[in-house]
């Protein structure tokens, strides 16, 4: 499975690197960052992330800071919570009831449609769990630490070909896959692969309010799951966990702050999926950046 992981993200490179070098009608880009740093906060109906849900059907708030180091390098911050203390439901088997994460990260621009992105993960429970070591340090295999390395292809500013790709995989941390007899643990890599598309709709309306709505379809799969990292999906086989489309609407509020507001449906079509809030999600979410 890593020898064909590795084949795909060649071939990915290869092909886009050659149809791209070959356009002479793209725009030119400008590298130079407009400000030095962002701040965003998400209000969610739910946190989901490609097809996973953690911490139930709750509201969860998600603040981000980033910070423009050079015109290609960019650092950031990025954290969730649903403020719930306990960490399972009453059950204690059916799914994490309080969720929080803490994730730091960094960008670097390879090409004009072609970035590295490098993530730490933290995910610690939100009280104590027999068998698990919440410490910040801890990327063994009772940790709540994994870092992802990844490939993002985004070919809708600049080119005429408004689609995007990600190519995800999991380069250290708890991410192992065991034996039989639940021993001898290894890391696993486990790798995510994602297409995406964005149309603008609505660009000509004479309403403000529909004015460039931005749709996106994506399609995402784990490739390897062998260490179960993502829970709802399938172990060994190719598990197409997030097939969805989103809209989303920018408004203005003056002083540099905009005000997105996206709608956003998602299906985990993983044959073994036995999620408890089930394999469709609709989520909303509300945002403020500057």
């Amino acid at each position: 499975m890593k020898f064909r992981e590795n084949t795909i993200i060649v071939l990915f490179v290869l092909f886009f690197g050659q149809a791209f070098s070959q356009e002479n009608e793209l725009d030119t880009i400008s590298t130079i960052p407009e400000k030095k740093l962002y701040l965003n906060l998400d209000v969610t109906s739910r946190y989901l992330w490609r097809g996973q849900c953690w911490g139930g059907d709750y509201v969860a708030v998600q603040p981000t800071i980033e910070y423009a180091v050079t015109s290609k390098l960019t650092l950031g911050f990025w954290a969730t919570t649903n403020f719930k203390s306990d960490y399972f439901y009453p059950d204690g088997v059916s799914a994490y009831k309080g969720y929080q994460e803490i994730d730091f990260y960094l960008y670097y621009q390879l090409t004009d449609f072609l970035q590295f992105q490098l993530w730490d993960y933290y995910w610690p429970s939100v009280s104590r769990v027999e068998g698990v070591d919440n410490g910040y340090f801890n990327y063994g295999n009772d940790g709540s630490k994994t870092v992802d390395a990844t490939l993002y292809f985004d070919f809708s500013e600049g080119y005429k070909y408004p689609f995007n790709a990600t190519i995800s995989t999991l380069v250290a941390g708890n991410d192992f896959r065991y034996d039989r007899n639940g021993a001898n643990p290894k890391q696993n890599f486990t790798t995510y692969f994602e297409l995406g598309y964005t149309l603008t709709l609505f660009e000509n309306s004479t309403l403000k309010s529909f004015q460039n709505i931005e749709v996106n379809p994506v399609v995402g799969a784990v490739f390897n799951n062998k260490a179960e990292y993502y829970t709802y999906a399938d172990y060994d086989k190719i598990s197409w966990v997030n097939l969805g489309i989103g809209a989303t609407k920018e408004f203005s509020l003056g002083n540099g702050i905009a005000m997105p507001l996206s709608l956003t449906y998602t299906h985990n079509g993983a044959s073994k999926n036995t999620e408890i809030f089930g394999k469709d999600f609709w989520v909303a979410t509300l945002s403020f950046s500057y």
